[in-house]
């Protein structure tokens, strides 16, 4: 730069403490790679003070989590030996500089949402199955044809229980914005009953060994898949009240969450309605969505120890042409 040949760089005038203040408020990933471009002081400004996670951290504070980054393909997890321990720490920092700015643009880009789900992973019960299985509230509808469509969970003989439903989101990494459901009217009763729930609950994680990779969950296997023991949660919302209608009901976060992992559990708290048969309480989820928007797949997750890892995967195909940023 022509400032910087003649001795008048910006960020020699201004000092480290006031530069890197001006950098820390741009909040635009576009922005903070530009400035990244216009010399090699401000390249190794930029990546030695870590702006681009620091970035990431001030819109989406999930991403403390990750305790390491990894770079998978062409033995870009390893730094390259350049002779010094100064040298191999700013190119670590220049590796993890890399993928924060990756994930950056997907956080901080404008969206459309959608329904994230993939796949049901398992719910706490189930009261017949398959008739009553989780996976039928991935149907928009109540009814395939003149059969029902819901998930029922077991009976209980008093109202303060506790059921959940465990979803897989499309990607490791997530924006989720809300939760829809519609509890399941019983069409088929004469008084017609709607089995909600009086309070629902989010949790957000990432599974501590992989999942399996079916999608078909057997009755005798799904307590084991939703265990407590196999997470780790990252984000637990606070307490909806429900009501008791067969409409679609909408649960809008505080606000966007990062869900890292691609896990979510419903929790169903609180039966509303005497079953007038067997005078249990039962909770039926007639359909789920979990709206948001799915990362780049070339990012994801791997638990390490106690903690979650930022794996980045580039598309090779995409390594053979310049980034536009």
């Amino acid at each position: 730069m022509e400032g910087e040949a003649q001795g008048m760089d910006f960020l020699h005038c201004l000092g480290p403490d006031t530069s890197a203040t001006v950098f820390s408020l741009l909040d635009d990933p576009a922005d903070l790679a530009r400035a990244s471009a216009v010399s090699r002081s401000w390249r190794r400004s930029v990546i030695e003070n870590q702006f681009s996670k620091i970035q990431c951290l001030r819109a989406y504070p999930e991403v403390a989590n990750f305790t390491n980054i990894e770079i998978c393909g062409s033995g870009s997890s390893v730094c390259r030996n350049v002779g010094s321990d100064a040298g191999a720490e700013f190119d670590k920092l220049e590796r993890d500089h890399r993928v924060y700015m990756q994930l950056s643009h997907g956080l901080l880009s404008p969206y459309n949402t959608k329904d994230c789900i993939i796949h049901c992973i398992g719910a706490s019960s189930t009261d017949r199955y398959p008739e009553e299985a989780m996976e039928n509230t991935l149907e928009a509808a109540d009814r395939l044809g003149w059969n029902p469509s819901y998930w029922s969970s077991r009976g209980h003989r008093d109202p303060p229980m506790a059921e959940c439903l465990m979803y897989r989101l499309q990607n490791d990494l997530c924006l989720v914005d809300e939760i829809k459901m519609q509890p399941f009217k019983a069409f088929f009763r004469e008084d017609e009953p709607i089995y909600s729930a009086e309070r629902i609950r989010f949790q957000m994680g990432y599974p501590k060994s992989p999942l399996w990779s079916e999608t078909t969950i057997y009755g005798e296997n799904e307590g084991q898949l939703i265990a407590d023991s196999n997470y780790i949660w990252t984000y637990t919302s606070p307490e909806f009240p429900m009501l008791q209608e067969n409409v679609l009901q909408s649960f809008k976060l505080p606000h966007p969450i990062l869900c890292i992992g691609g896990v979510v559990k419903i929790e169903l708290l609180g039966g509303m309605v005497k079953d007038a048969f067997d005078g249990l309480y039962y909770i039926c989820v007639s359909h789920v969505q979990i709206v948001g928007m799915p990362l780049s797949g070339e990012l994801g997750v791997a638990p390490h120890g106690d903690g979650v890892v930022l794996v980045y995967s580039p598309d090779p195909r995409k390594c053979r042409v310049p980034h536009s940023e």
